[in-house]
C-alpha cells in the first residue's frame, strides 16, 4: 500500500486465475457483492453509469476495458459535468498472474491534481485508501468462497 501525493494504490495477491478475479470485478451482479450496494454500468470504454453507496453514489464514465488485465472509471466528478482529469478521479484495477494466483491492484489517481475546493484531499486519500484495502479484502474472500 502506498499513498504519496494524495494518490492511493492498493494490491493484493488472489488465490485464484486472473478470469475468476476480472469477472468479479467488473461485471455488475458480481460487483455488487464487494463493492457498491447498486452498480448499473456497462463495462465498456464511454459507457456512463451509476454506483451507490448506501445513501451515497454518483456517476461513473468507463475508461478503459482490456479483458482480462485492465478496468478503470472515472467518478466523484460534480453533478451535471463530463469528468475530465481535473474534476474526477480515475480508479484504474490492473490484473497480472502470478502462477496460478492473480496479483489485483487498484489505483485512484488525480486527488492531488483535483481542482475542486468541496474535497479535503488529505481526508479523502486517507479514507479511500482505507476503503481500498478493505473492498480488495472483499474480492479475496468473494473468490475464496467460490474456488
Amino acid at each position: 500500500m502506498t499513498t504519496t501525493e494524495h494518490e492511493i494504490e492498493r494490491d493484493i495477491l488472489i488465490e485464484a486465475p486472473v478470469e475468476v478475479v476480472w469477472r468479479t470485478i467488473t461485471e455488475p451482479e458480481q460487483m455488487t457483492l464487494w463493492f457498491a450496494d447498486k452498480v448499473d454500468l456497462v463495462v465498456e470504454p464511454g459507457a456512463h453509469g451509476y454506483m451507490g453507496f448506501g445513501e451515497q453514489g454518483g456517476p461513473v464514465v468507463v475508461e478503459a476495458v482490456e479483458p482480462p488485465t485492465r478496468f478503470s472509471f472515472r467518478w466523484n466528478h460534480p453533478a451535471g459535468e463530463e469528468p475530465t482529469r481535473s474534476n474526477s478521479l480515475l480508479v484504474e484495477f490492473t490484473l497480472a498472474r502470478e502462477g496460478g494466483h492473480t496479483r489485483l491492484r487498484v489505483t485512484e489517481t488525480a486527488v492531488g491534481s483535483l481542482n475542486r475546493p468541496d474535497i479535503d484531499k488529505p481526508k479523502y486519500a486517507e479514507e479511500h485508501n482505507h476503503g481500498w484495502g478493505d473492498f480488495l479484502d472483499r474480492v479475496a474472500r468473494l473468490v475464496a468462497e467460490r474456488t
